[in-house]
């Protein structure tokens, strides 16, 4: 019988030491390494023409999978990963800045659909990401939160990256947890984000393994690259020069003959079919071929610098001893190659973002900095179908592999016997949870912080690590992005293509019943080139009707291919943070605020008011800035002068500049903005006052319709990453004064939906 006195010295029964929650023995490292937008055809290790050994080196002590598949596109992808579900199932059936309050759509990971983090963190593992986590909701991302859909509030414990579809590589703009920080170092002093996401990953492995060395790891590392901008240093083209002279079409046969001596398609695998859309490469101008390759040329050097990082972050598990004990799952791809870029490719991106076509004369006047911190480049089309070989369309296209086929890699020395190994089964993202929990010894939960949870979806690949002809598991499988969708049953695909991602216009605004289905049986035909509808209508039905059942059961419908529209809050209906509000104060440090967060200037009439102290002296730098180098717009004094900077694409800049320096003292600063009206992007005035009287004014010709960056934000007080204006840096561009506040009105004429491609297609047919 246990006793328990007043006096602890005559205590004489023991009492039972706490004991730090483990997971069973023998339970892993778990390390997922994610690399954005490489499509099946693009790495050295599935037969593409990036070199990236450090693929080859897993591959070769592990398993690649040749039949792995995503969801088209980043966010739902990222999502299903940690949670074992289906996108749809947790609400992300687009990316977060397109959400809507349809149920497939919200945006928001409910809590019956706890992360992989959450599981592994109550079961005593530690437990971190770094890099692109783009799951939160956009109206969440403000310092005000709410935190809970962050990283660090979707069980990771500690987090260090960005919450946004992209960032710029070079000025990239991070969070620490939830707060926000600067680079360690400036471009200039060799900076570059895929070296400090590694950088950081292995200095939290480090500090676990000698703080808890019994304690076993989840790291999600989720490169930026080689998501646009494709930014890397020209040492790392050099290797490139000339390598794809040869164009995309020739790459595709070579790249098609050394998958098949990889064995990563079989010896019949053909070409799938060329899209009628794009050009083939002799059908290029010379200005096309040259600027084309060299945009193909800098995307490899990114692609093969992001890879030597991972090789980097390999040495050092191997230095500290857990190589082997570590289960590393290496993505490569969230989805397929992106053609984002457009027909020719862009040294700009944010063109193609907002709806517009870059030209020839431009990307090649913009290639002496191709990869460079005055670049945001992306390659053509052509280029992105080519990464995708053997297989037809592109990321976004969720019917065809072209799009959801990507190559994954398993390395585990203490779990897998058949080094070298290929496996044919065939698996989808969700299915990688499932695996972590069957090669952890972890049961799926019933219930986690108090909320029963949904079924987990997904397949555990398990069974395929030690049989490489075992049946597949993953028999039935839906897809579905924008309206581009699919169905894969037992071998079988139906697939529909709604849009192209690279198009704008009435085409994308068919109906749903217009789309034409095509039928493949991939059980003979690797790579869906050969259409089987007319020759099997009665199969191609019944596949057709197993979608529909697929996508009700899995909250897909109502189908939405809207594109601009949605991402218009108003429009789409989702939680807005300014609902409502037409003005908005802010204070002098506030930093980093994202695009969905402040008041929306573009395609209206405005005013910022900023009241300010200038010391004795004179004071100089930025008041308020949006944006950054490649699009946006600054308030700010340049040598004590109030200028107002409006920077259209990198391309032009428009200036409305005070004469007169700003005397000591207290003043007023306002800068009114009367757009033009007529459609979105349009012109307008700039009215420069100090202290109520007018000190400038200056036409602003043009502007941004709809984005003015992915990643760059609003900041008072400070341009904290690439500059706005040339007139300052991003190192001096600190304000010397004081700065009590700054106000943004905007007006009520409102232009941001009256030209999307879907309202002027609307307005014609209705004219019709």
């Amino acid at each position: 019988m246990s006793f328990t006195a007043q006096d602890v010295r005559e205590q004489t029964t023991a009492y039972a030491k706490a004991q730090p929650l483990r997971p069973p023995g023998g339970a892993p490292n778990v390390l997922i390494i994610l690399v954005d937008d490489v499509g099946f055809g693009a790495s050295s290790a599935f037969g593409g023409p990036c070199r990236m050994p450090a693929a080859e080196r897993l591959a070769g002590h592990g398993l690649k999978y040749s039949r792995f598949h995503t969801t088209a596109l980043c966010s739902p992808t990222r999502q299903a990963l940690l949670t074992g579900r289906n996108h749809h199932s947790v609400g992300m059936g687009v990316i977060t800045e397109m959400a809507t309050t349809a149920p497939g759509y919200t945006g928001m990971r409910p809590n019956s659909a706890a992360t992989m983090a959450h599981i592994l963190k109550y079961n005593g593992y530690g437990t971190a990401a770094f890099g692109k986590m783009h799951q939160t909701p956009a109206w969440e991302t403000s310092p005000s939160g709410p935190f809970d859909r962050w990283p660090v509030g979707d069980g990771f414990e500690k987090f260090y990256g960005f919450l946004g579809g992209e960032t710029n590589q070079w000025e990239p703009t991070l969070i620490d947890g939830t707060m926000p920080v600067l680079p360690p170092r400036r471009p200039e002093e060799g900076y570059h984000l895929s070296e400090d996401l590694v950088d950081q990953t292995v200095a939290w492995v480090r500090s676990q393994r000698a703080l808890t060395p019994d304690k076993p790891f989840l790291a999600y590392l989720s490169f930026g690259a080689t998501h646009a901008p494709h930014h890397v240093a020209p040492e790392w083209r050099e290797p490139y020069r000339g390598q794809f002279d040869h164009g995309w079409d020739a790459q595709r046969e070579r790249t098609l003959a050394r998958q098949k001596e990889l064995g990563v398609v079989p010896p019949e695998a053909e070409l799938a079919p060329w899209p009628e859309e794009v050009p083939h490469w002799d059908q290029l101008t010379d200005a096309q071929r040259l600027v084309g390759a060299a945009l193909m040329e800098n995307y490899a050097a990114f692609a093969t610098h992001t890879d030597h990082q991972v090789g980097r972050l390999v040495d050092q598990l191997q230095e500290m001893g857990v190589l082997d004990d570590t289960i590393i799952f290496y993505m490569l791809g969230d989805n397929g190659a992106s053609a984002e870029g457009g027909l020719d490719g862009t040294t700009n991106e944010l063109f193609t973002l907002n709806g517009m076509t870059d030209t020839i004369e431009n990307v090649m006047a913009g290639l002496d900095e191709l990869g460079g911190t005055k670049s945001y480049p992306h390659y053509p089309v052509g280029w992105a179908l080519a990464m995708d070989t053997p297989y037809q369309w592109t990321k976004q296209v969720a019917s065809h592999y072209g799009g959801t086929r990507n190559g994954l890699i398993v390395h585990w020395p203490t779990g897998i016997q058949d080094k070298g190994g290929i496996r044919h089964q065939w698996h989808h993202v969700i299915d990688v949870l499932p695996t972590v929990l069957e090669i952890t010894g972890l049961p799926e939960p019933y219930s986690v912080d108090g909320v029963a949870q949904r079924p987990i979806e997904g397949t555990s690949m398990r069974y395929s690590f030690d049989d490489a002809g075992a049946e597949d598991r993953h028999t039935t499988q839906y897809f579905e992005m924008f309206g581009n969708r699919g169905i894969y049953h037992l071998g079988w695909t139906a697939v529909t293509r709604h849009r192209i991602p690279w198009e704008t216009g009435a085409q994308q605004m068919r109906p749903f019943d217009e789309d034409v289905w095509e039928l493949y049986d991939t059980n003979t035909d690797w790579s869906q080139a050969h259409d089987l509808a007319q020759q099997h209508p009665d199969k191609l039905a019944r596949l057709k009707q197993q979608f529909l059942i697929e996508a009700a059961k899995y909250q897909v419908f109502p189908l939405d291919d809207r594109l601009v529209e949605r991402a218009n809050a108003d429009i789409a209906g989702r939680p807005d943070l300014l609902t409502g509000r037409t003005s908005m104060t802010l204070y002098a440090g506030m930093k980093q605020l994202q695009e969905n967060t402040v008041p929306n200037v573009k395609n209206k009439s405005h005013s910022i008011t900023a009241e300010i102290e200038v010391p004795e002296g004179g004071a100089h730098g930025v008041i308020v800035v949006q944006g950054g180098r490649f699009g946006g717009w600054s308030l700010y004094l340049n040598q004590g002068r109030p200028t107002y900077c409006y920077n259209y694409f990198g391309r032009q800049s428009f200036y409305v500049r005070a004469p007169e320096v700003l005397a000591p003292g207290h003043h007023t600063v306002r800068l009114e903005f009367e757009y033009d009206g007529g459609g979105v992007g349009k012109g307008g005035s700039g009215l420069l006052t100090v202290d109520g009287a007018k000190v400038a004014d200056g036409r602003i010709e043009a502007t941004i319709p709809y984005l003015f960056s992915a990643d760059e934000t609003l900041d008072i007080g400070a341009d904290s990453a690439s500059p706005v204006s040339d007139d300052y840096s991003s190192t001096d561009s600190a304000f010397t004064g004081t700065i009590h506040y700054v106000r943004i009105d905007i007006g009520d004429d409102d232009h941001s939906d009256l030209e999307s491609p879907e309202h002027r297609h609307h307005r014609m047919m209705t004219r019709q």
